[in-house]
């Protein structure tokens, strides 16, 4: 069947009306599954969308100008680049508005990350891990097969494992993925509904002159810098309780409790409130991209999650294994 028959009769049973180009780009919406993990590294998808475009090749070259055509060249000859059938897509394919192409990323030179994830739990729904500080949970820019996903894709078969939430790569603590499609909905929900009481730990200044406990509510937004996040005025959306755990002089070790997901929350309200997370290497200032320094992680874990399970109704409680700096190891303050 061609696919000007398929979209036509696919248009037909969905309702869909206008041009068929507009036809092709409705149904291109309608996401279909995406093919299967290459060496625990999924592919990226793009929809081709209308334009001058000669062909494939000269539509990737546009849309992703920061990518050189030899780059495009060699995936399109290593049949890096196929459609959702895994048929491999040819460089001098017409550029058809509307077909959806999936395409695998290959970063030269990928830095290996030099720590180990532990699982911490699995089943045949629910998978949760043990993150190390910097290494990140999905792939993003110069991270493709050094990341947990791809991590335990690989080393765990399995295709459809799928993060349920995230922490930023220099957090270490758990993390939580659904193995399969069926229930991943009801392990979301969980997050989006906070059902899921979170707590971390980190190490910062002590600044007795608080009232402790702390219960921070406000609105956080973009910063000047796309890396920060900054507190803004506005309608409150990022709401997190802090407390003490242990002082010793100039330092102490904070339980922190976020009852909301904003970007960076934990270290925009640490650093807010003059209590700079040790380590951190975006707030209060930035330092170069890539200049991770493994002897000093930023001093911030993700420690408990608790909840009842949304498919057994289990009360769920799950710990990490890992630690942050003794107190009597942080470096004076200066």
């Amino acid at each position: 069947m061609g696919c000007g028959t398929w979209c036509s009769n696919a248009s037909k049973r969905l309702g869909l009306r206008g041009t068929f180009q507009q036809q092709a780009l409705a149904l291109a919406r309608i996401r279909p599954l995406a093919p299967a993990a290459r060496q625990g590294v999924r592919p990226s998808c793009v929809v081709v969308t209308p334009g001058p475009w000669t062909d494939l090749l000269d539509f990737f070259c546009q849309r992703f100008p920061s990518v050189p055509a030899s780059t495009w060249q060699a995936r399109f000859a290593s049949e890096d680049i196929i459609d959702a059938e895994t048929r491999a897509a040819r460089p001098t394919d017409a550029a058809t508005a509307g077909r959806r192409l999936y395409y695998f990323r290959e970063v030269p030179d990928e830095p290996t990350i030099p720590f180990k994830e532990e699982v911490i739990w699995q089943d045949e729904h629910l998978l949760v891990v043990d993150k190390p500080h910097f290494l990140p949970v999905v792939p993003s820019g110069k991270h493709v097969r050094e990341t947990l996903l791809a991590r335990l894709q690989l080393r765990l078969n399995l295709p459809d494992l799928s993060p349920v939430h995230r922490i930023d790569k220099d957090t270490a603590g758990l993390v939580m993925f659904t193995t399969q499609p069926a229930g991943r909905n009801a392990y979301q929900g969980l997050f989006r509904e906070r059902r899921v009481t979170k707590t971390y730990e980190c190490i910062a200044p002590w600044k007795p002159g608080l009232v402790w406990p702390v219960h921070r509510e406000t609105r956080i937004g973009d910063a000047e810098h796309f890396m920060q996040q900054t507190e803004v005025p506005g309608e409150i959306n990022a709401i997190t309780d802090i407390a003490p755990l242990e002082v010793a002089g100039d330092w102490a070790r904070y339980a922190l409790r976020p009852l909301t997901g904003q970007r960076h929350q934990l270290r925009v309200h640490m650093h807010a409130l003059g209590l700079p997370i040790l380590f951190d290497g975006i707030y209060p200032v930035l330092t170069p991209e890539g200049a991770n320094d493994y002897r000093r992680p930023l001093q911030l874990l993700a420690r408990t999650l608790e909840f009842v399970d949304p498919l057994s109704g289990e009360q769920r409680r799950f710990e990490s294994r890992r630690t942050l700096m003794p107190l009597e190891e942080v470096p004076p303050a200066r």
